[in-house]
Parts: structure tokens; C-alpha cells; sequence
């Protein structure tokens, strides 16, 4: 989910950064004078956060994968033996002359 939402983050940042250097008004309609260095600023923002969520999200999902792998080795290997295993008596490989 952290990877997806990186990955929505950074489209957005570049979107805002293309039009905010074509057209700085339009990203920054609130502001009286809008500078093209202020959209600068904001897009390196955005663009730590959004590499910030996919490294998150690497993490976390890497985790995940980790725990289902112990989860599935326990599973795979019985921890106590349930009936006993019976000796076998050694035999001689060649007889001696």
C-alpha cells in the first residue's frame, strides 16, 4: 500500500512540477506573486516524501515476507517426534577371514 501511494506521490510531484515551471499561477493560485523557485522547493518535498513511502514500503513488505517464511518453516518442521524411532542393529559390511 506504501509502494502504491509512492508511486501516486511521485506522479503528482512531477505533474506539479512540469505545469509549475510552464505555468507558476496555476499550481499556485493562492499566492499574489508565484515564483518559479518556490515550485522548485515544493516539488523536492514532494519528492523526498514520495521516495521515503517506497523505501517504508520496501521495508515493510520485505518484513512481511520474512514472517511468512518463518511462519511456513514452523509449520514444516514438527517440533516434537510422536512415535519413537526404532534402532537398527549395526551389521558388519565384510566378514572377516
Amino acid at each position: 500500500m506504501l509502494i502504491t501511494a509512492a508511486f501516486h506521490t511521485g506522479i503528482w510531484t512531477l505533474l506539479f512540477f512540469i505545469v509549475g515551471m510552464i505555468k507558476p499561477k496555476w499550481p499556485l493560485f493562492f499566492l499574489k506573486k508565484p515564483d518559479r523557485f518556490l515550485i522548485l522547493i515544493i516539488s523536492t518535498i514532494l519528492f523526498m516524501v514520495s521516495a521515503t513511502l517506497y523505501g517504508e514500503g520496501n521495508r515493510q513488505r520485505a518484513a512481511e515476507e520474512q514472517t511468512a517464511k518463518d511462519v511456513a518453516a514452523k509449520i514444516a518442521k514438527p517440533s516434537a517426534v510422536i512415535a519413537p524411532v526404532p534402532e537398527i542393529p549395526s551389521t558388519p559390511s565384510s566378514p572377516k577371514q
